[in-house]
């Protein structure tokens, strides 16, 4: 990486053409040195925009979802690293150089990632980490939301050959980006730029926001994946305490009690499980609960 490598950034895109208009304008109006490509890959949606010598345009050709969409784009570019931005986000200026800087001045990490700027109801929160690195245990430790999808910026040698793929078993497509992560993180720490340099609009128009049997299901097949989350009594309290607020919101009052109880076991002040009690008696429905936190800059 004596020069600046090539880059070539995935955006997944379904049924959202004027947030993906957006996110498309300011991934081609960074200022970078290098070669900078963009895909973007429709994903159970009609192509809408039109191919250009910077742009290309792709259907998703493998499993339905996000990770099938990521993976569809890794497969058709050649360049010499991978960044990701979904379409209902937006990079800030200079995030691209400062990201590939860090690659540049870390030899061994194969991903770097970047601070971001949670935008909820007209509030904006800064999500940093306070240091230059993600380790493994972090990643175990805390799911570390600024280490969001759309930061991703990958060697894609590395991602092909011994990282490997965005994990299209994963239910649902719900926590891939987490799984990736660790998986990277394994291997070597996460080169981190500690500056909000990607825009992360959190509303209504998330697939994500409320698919909380198949959110569910994937909690447990991370748990299962990743068996090492259980060595961390509050990493594993939280993942406990998402799913007793999933069951919740579904109205599965015994289901969220037990893993309300696991995770009292693995940590007694873990503050999901209120919510997910709150929640399951009827006291106060999921959506207010993410409402407030989204606002906040928080997710369950």
């Amino acid at each position: 990486m004596s020069e600046w490598p090539s880059v070539g950034v995935i955006l997944p895109a379904r049924d959202r053409p004027g947030q993906l208009n957006a996110a498309l304008a300011a991934v081609l109006a960074q200022d970078y040195p290098g070669r900078l490509r963009a895909a973007v890959i429709y994903d159970r949606s009609k192509p809408g925009l039109a191919e250009n010598g910077r742009v290309r345009v792709l259907t998703n050709t493998r499993t339905a979802g996000l990770a099938g969409a990521r993976n569809t784009g890794v497969l058709a570019l050649d360049t010499d690293l991978i960044a990701f931005c979904d379409d209902d986000d937006q990079w800030l200026p200079g995030k691209l150089r400062a990201q590939v800087t860090a690659l540049r001045e870390r030899p061994g990490a194969e991903m770097a990632s970047c601070g971001i700027i949670v935008e909820c109801r007209g509030r904006s929160t800064r999500r940093l980490v306070g240091r230059d690195e993600v380790t493994y245990d972090d990643l175990l430790r805390s799911r570390m939301m600024m280490v969001h999808s759309s930061t991703y910026v990958l060697r894609r040698g590395p991602l092909l050959d011994r990282i490997g793929l965005f994990d299209e078993t994963i239910p649902g497509s719900h926590a891939e980006d987490w799984d990736l992560a660790l998986r990277v993180a394994r291997r070597h720490p996460i080169a981190f730029v500690d500056q909000p340099l990607v825009r992360v609009f959190w509303s209504n128009t998330s697939y994500f926001s409320q698919q909380w049997e198949g959110q569910a299901e994937a909690l447990q097949w991370m748990l299962r994946r990743h068996p090492d989350i259980g060595r961390s009594r509050a990493g594993v309290a939280r993942v406990y305490g998402q799913l007793a607020f999933a069951y919740a919101c579904l109205g599965r009052r015994d289901d969220a009690s037990l893993w309300a109880r696991r995770a009292l076991l693995s940590n007694w002040h873990e503050r999901r499980v209120p919510f997910a009690l709150a929640v399951a008696a009827g006291l106060v429905s999921g959506d207010t609960v993410l409402r407030v936190l989204h606002s906040r800059g928080h997710g369950i």
